[in-house]
């Protein structure tokens, strides 16, 4: 079995999340590139779910109004209503892709990051043909305590992605660190879905700051 690089289902309270220092998470310029990733299997899977395994967690849509034109597969998600205790949990979305994302994910951190920090969301998106993700910022402090990486599963030549009021078109095999600290906003013009895994992933730097409850 892969030795993970991150640790998963913590419940984590930020005492000292005053003293921390998200500017480190500000990677001051709007997209930096990871590599390249082998996406095959996770792809694989989330071509093949019907639409109901997309619709089975709305938290995310719930939540955040930029989102509504979207749908998820849920696997981490992080409960911020008690911030500036943070409860990370796993959604039914964990039992569908952990097999085929945490190797991924693994490899994305081991490769760019130094290890030990925390996974605290991680989810496949979908962007229906024909919708957008209007212009936003993720102000939450809990967006500002992580690294965000996007996957891109599928895309096509319509979609554009914005951030800091520049397009970018995120090519599919590849990773992606995005700066969520600038306006971004995404655009599908095309007759495709677009789906992209995301993860956002707190360094040991940061989780060394916390207050491990359970």
């Amino acid at each position: 079995r892969m030795k993970e690089s991150y640790t998963t289902g913590k419940i984590i309270n930020y005492t000292l999340q005053p003293h921390v220092n998200t500017n480190e998470m500000n990677i001051n310029t709007p997209v930096r590139e990871l590599g390249h990733v082998d996406i095959d299997p996770l792809r694989e899977v989330l071509l093949n779910k019907e639409q109901s395994a997309w619709d089975l967690t709305t938290i995310r849509q719930e939540e955040f109004e930029v989102h509504k034109a979207t749908t998820s597969i849920v696997m981490i998600f992080a409960d911020i209503e008690q911030w500036p205790t943070i409860e990370i949990r796993k959604e039914t979305g964990w039992n569908i892709l952990a097999k085929v994302a945490l190797p991924i994910m693994n490899e994305i951190i081991k490769s760019n990051y130094n290890p030990g920090g925390t996974v605290i969301r991680a989810m496949a998106a979908k962007l229906f043909a024909g919708e957008r993700i209007t212009p936003h910022t993720d102000k939450h402090p809990s967006f500002h305590v992580a690294h965000r990486i996007h996957i891109p599963i599928t895309t096509n030549d319509h979609v554009r992605f914005t951030i800091a009021g520049r397009p970018f078109h995120l090519k599919v095999g590849k990773a992606y660190e995005v700066n969520n600290q600038s306006t971004h906003s995404v655009m599908n013009r095309g007759d495709e879905d677009r789906i992209t895994f995301i993860f956002d992933y707190m360094p040991p730097a940061i989780k060394s700051k916390a207050k491990l409850l359970s």
